[in-house]
């Protein structure tokens, strides 16, 4: 949530293993999409990595556990400000099922294998998406 802004296409995945592991534990098949403008629905306060806003945003998340986000959208009956989201156009684009055999107590390598394998296929289906929504051709998905 905290580098959600307009333009931005950042993710969150590279110590996030939980699902990886819960897909591999049940034999669920993973299904990797990506919501192209899902950004732009909100203008978010300027928070770069180690900003004051930013570091304020990080200690609430360690204490709590959720990320105070400072934003504005559209009013009821104006466009500048308000809580309601911009007019804009929304695009989830999903790809193949990747298949996971079911594990019951599922190896690290087993789980960054699998988690290597759907950040791959993420990378491909924004890759393969992007000019057809508006991004351009030369952005790449960066992964945190």
């Amino acid at each position: 949530a905290l580098d959600a802004h307009p333009g931005n296409h950042v993710l969150t995945l590279n110590k996030r293993k939980g699902f990886i592991k819960l897909a591999l534990e049940t034999g669920a098949q993973l299904v990797p999409c990506y919501g192209f403008g899902e950004n732009d629905l909100y203008i978010q306060a300027a928070n770069e990595q180690g900003s004051l806003v930013r570091r304020f945003q990080t200690f609430v998340k360690k204490m709590w556990g959720v990320s105070p986000v400072i934003f504005h959208g559209r009013g009821v009956f104006n466009y500048n400000v308000g809580l309601l989201p911009f007019r804009k156009q929304l695009n989830t684009v999903l790809g193949a099922p990747i298949p996971v055999e079911k594990t019951e107590n599922p190896s690290q390598e087993q789980i960054d294998s699998l988690h290597e394998q759907y950040i791959q296929k993420l990378t491909e289906l924004f890759d393969a998406h992007k000019t057809k929504y508006g991004v351009p051709e030369d952005k790449k998905l960066e992964m945190h």
